[in-house]
């Protein structure tokens, strides 16, 4: 709930927070050059005059948008992709896995750093496309061992033995059957893609200029931020923030709704008051 919260302030902030400043993240103030925070300019400016604190909220957008739905995108390939493996068999298994296999040893990083300069006219959404086609390969391979044991359950032979398709099978069965699995990866995957994709931007890979994420506010001012720290301090801040709430929530929802890991839990602890009272006993 606490990771829920901060996700939900930080949206609020991204938003919201850029009616409450007349300056626009693309409005320099020629009288101001890396000036401190103060009444005018909330979080100071930059060395060409632009109000942080709007350049900075302009960032956050962009980068929450690309994490969340790079998280969606992936966890969706990974679910289509390793449910039909697993459940068809044969050479739908082969070929998919395959394809798997040969994703996992390619560095992602590299490979998306060097395709993103082929479409870098395209816009911020094939950037989101590049990032997910790298990132859902580890959770496919989980699924495909989710639905090998699936697949041998009653309601799903039942359903085959009433002639229902195989593709309607996995989307009605097979899935809902692990929508915990898969809605907890979405959100390990959306906090992996921001920190993924401010890292590419960092480097001058990911979002391009004019428009702005945290990773190019960052990158943008590198060489002061030992001079000037609200120029690194507030963007990573905002960077760290994400990556906590998405954390927290991810960690939460296993809790919630993975009954393994609270049955381990509860069998920890069981174990744990036991050899306190062993020791007492003693």
């Amino acid at each position: 709930m606490a990771g829920l919260a901060l996700l939900v302030l930080l949206f609020l902030a991204a938003y919201a927070g850029p009616l409450l400043t007349p300056w626009d993240h693309r409005t320099h103030d020629f009288l101001n050059f890396l000036s401190g925070p103060s009444a005018e300019h909330w979080w100071g400016t930059t060395q060409s005059g632009l109000d942080l604190y709007a350049l900075t909220l302009r960032g956050l957008q962009k980068s929450l948008v690309i994490g969340i739905l790079v998280g969606v995108v992936s966890t969706f390939l990974s679910a289509v992709v390793g449910a039909f493996a697993g459940y068809f068999g044969g050479w739908t298994d082969r070929v998919l896995t395959g394809a798997v296999d040969l994703l996992l040893v390619m560095p992602a990083f590299l490979v998306v750093a060097v395709l993103s300069p082929l479409v870098r006219g395209s816009g911020w959404p094939v950037f989101v496309v590049l990032l997910a086609a790298f990132s859902w390969m580890i959770t496919g391979r989980v699924v495909r061992s989710v639905t090998l044991t699936l697949k041998d359950r009653e309601y799903v032979k039942a359903a085959r033995y009433m002639g229902v398709p195989g593709p309607v099978i996995v989307f009605r069965h097979i899935l809902p059957n692990m929508a915990s699995l898969l809605i907890i990866d979405a959100v390990i995957q959306a906090g992996a893609a921001v920190i993924g994709e401010s890292g590419l931007s960092y480097f001058g890979f990911g979002v391009q200029p004019p428009d702005v994420s945290l990773g190019t506010v960052i990158a943008d001012n590198t060489n002061m931020a030992a001079s000037y720290p609200w120029l690194f301090f507030f963007p990573a801040g905002c960077l760290v923030l994400i990556g906590v709430s998405l954390a927290f929530i991810g960690d939460g929802l296993r809790d919630a709704l993975d009954p393994d890991a609270v049955g381990a839990q509860a069998r920890a602890k069981g174990r744990g008051k036991r050899a306190v009272m062993k020791g007492r006993r003693r």
